[in-house]
């Protein structure tokens, strides 16, 4: 019987080893760099944009995490402009396109 409980302890205790491990690892963020677009120029400053909380965050989310929003195509069709050519949405918070 003792042995019967033991063994279950030790069951229980390495599910939970294995399920910490798994969560640590789905936390981690990764960077697939295989679908970046090539946009190089970093993002202005999320102070600048004092004036308006909602634009100040969004710069400040593009400026964590670049490699997500480099991966991502620019729906406002600014790649296709002459007057833009953009390389993706990250390209959108280079200058103040995305604050208009």
């Amino acid at each position: 019987m003792k042995f019967r409980i033991l063994t279950a302890w030790a069951l229980i205790i390495a599910m939970a080893l294995m399920l910490g491990s798994d969560l640590a690892a789905a936390q981690t963020i990764q960077k697939d760099k295989s679908l970046r677009r090539g946009e190089k120029r970093a993002t202005l400053a999320p102070n600048i944009f004092s004036d308006n909380a909602k634009i100040k965050k969004a710069y400040q989310v593009a400026k964590e995490i670049p490699w997500v929003l480099d991966s991502i195509y620019c729906y406002c069709y600014c790649e296709e402009s002459p007057a833009f050519k953009h390389k993706s949405l990250l390209s959108c918070y280079v200058d103040n396109h995305a604050a208009m």
